[in-house]
């Protein structure tokens, strides 16, 4: 077996680490570039069962169930006053039940500590400025940002993890048009003060909007008595109310009569953001000693967070395809790994969708993101 490889990875989010701890596990050496520092602030909060399956894989089970991040049984959906809820034990097939809803920023960070814990060599602030995979292994340009010192690295294969930074896409010129209609989402954390008895903490709250079926609402609840509150729609939708995010949010959130009785006492203490057109498509996941990693194509809505699902299969898949390659087998990475990712999100738009069946169409979103067969 060849061992001793040099793999080098883009960006230390959960794609990254997790992708970084398996190769580690087989004996090749993992080096991450992450542009920014850790802590810091991403969306994606609410996890879905199958990345247990991946976190456990990585080695990082024990550290996530010792982190104190609130426990997530399943998830509700309100629509019209109407609602239902999902719980993960109501499966037919077997698998976790449970999962957490994190704060991104504690939670990635925990991952890359862990990775680096296995040995991962994790470069903080390190920016790359050029690929080359003409050669008989790619080089990379790379500039420290502390130091400002660029320097080249080689390796003997490189995985890009970068999230919405894109950064292979954007340097190869591999981006493409979205298929979707433009999104955007506006988002906050704040400190929620629900008293509601009945309010459930361990499922996400999905909630369309009543007048509009194409606009839907995510809360959810940490453990420290605060949440994650956001919008999803068209940027259209938006911009007839205004620009001022704070106001906005705060209008829509008056929209909707259950969410406005349930926040009724909740401070909010944190700037609203917003990202706009974070779907994506590229012209290959796969390349002459690359890879792309997580949210590289194109994806769904933010929904119930599978987009951290998808990221970290991504990881799993090409970590096995890498290991089979570097043991010297035959790998054809657009079989082995491209076309079995693109099956699990070629999920059409919602957008596409008649406004009666949006709402049932995100709840089978939900089941086709977890993977699971859920009763009815």
């Amino acid at each position: 077996m060849a061992q001793g490889k040099n793999v080098v990875i883009i960006g230390a989010g959960p794609a990254g680490s997790i992708a970084a701890a398996l190769i580690q596990q087989q004996g090749h050496q993992a080096i991450i570039l992450e542009k920014e520092t850790f802590p810091r602030f991403s969306i994606g909060e609410s996890l879905l069962p199958q990345c247990m399956e991946f976190i456990e894989q990585a080695g990082m089970l024990p550290a996530l169930q010792a982190a104190g991040f609130q426990l997530k049984t399943g998830a509700a959906f309100l629509y019209h006053g109407q609602y239902s809820e999902f719980c993960f034990s109501d499966q037919f097939s077997t698998g976790f039940t449970y999962t957490y809803q994190v704060q991104r920023a504690r939670f990635d960070a925990l991952l890359a500590s862990e990775a680096q814990r296995q040995g991962v060599d994790i470069r903080w602030q390190q920016r790359v400025l050029a690929a080359d995979f003409s050669a008989a292994k790619p080089v990379l340009t790379v500039i420290d940002e502390q130091s400002q010192d660029t320097y080249r690295l080689e390796a003997d294969f490189v995985l890009d993890a970068s999230g919405f930074g894109r950064v292979l896409p954007r340097l190869l010129a591999l981006e493409m048009p979205s298929g979707f209609p433009v999104r955007q989402a506006i988002f906050t954390h704040l400190e929620d003060r629900i008293s509601d008895s009945s309010y459930n903490r361990e499922k996400i709250w999905i909630v369309v909007h009543p007048e509009n079926a194409e606009v839907w609402y995510w809360l959810i609840p940490f453990s420290n008595g605060r949440c994650s509150l956001g919008v999803v729609g068209e940027t259209a939708f938006f911009e007839q109310i205004g620009n001022d995010w704070q106001a906005v949010l705060h209008t829509l959130i008056a929209q909707e009569p259950r969410l406005s009785r349930l926040l009724a006492n909740a401070c909010f203490d944190t700037p609203v953001n917003t990202i706009t057109g974070y779907s994506a498509n590229v012209s290959s996941l796969v390349g002459n000693g690359y890879a792309l990693l997580g949210n590289a194509g194109e994806f769904l809505d933010p929904v119930f967070s599978s987009g951290v699902t998808i990221a970290m299969k991504s990881a799993s898949l090409a970590a096995d395809v890498l290991n089979r390659q570097f043991q010297g087998h035959a790998v054809d990475w657009q079989r082995d790994y491209a076309m079995p990712l693109k099956k699990k999100v070629s999920i059409p738009s919602a957008s596409m969708l008649p406004p009666g069946i949006t709402a049932r169409y995100k709840m089978c979103c939900f089941i086709l993101s977890n993977n699971r067969i859920l009763k009815p």
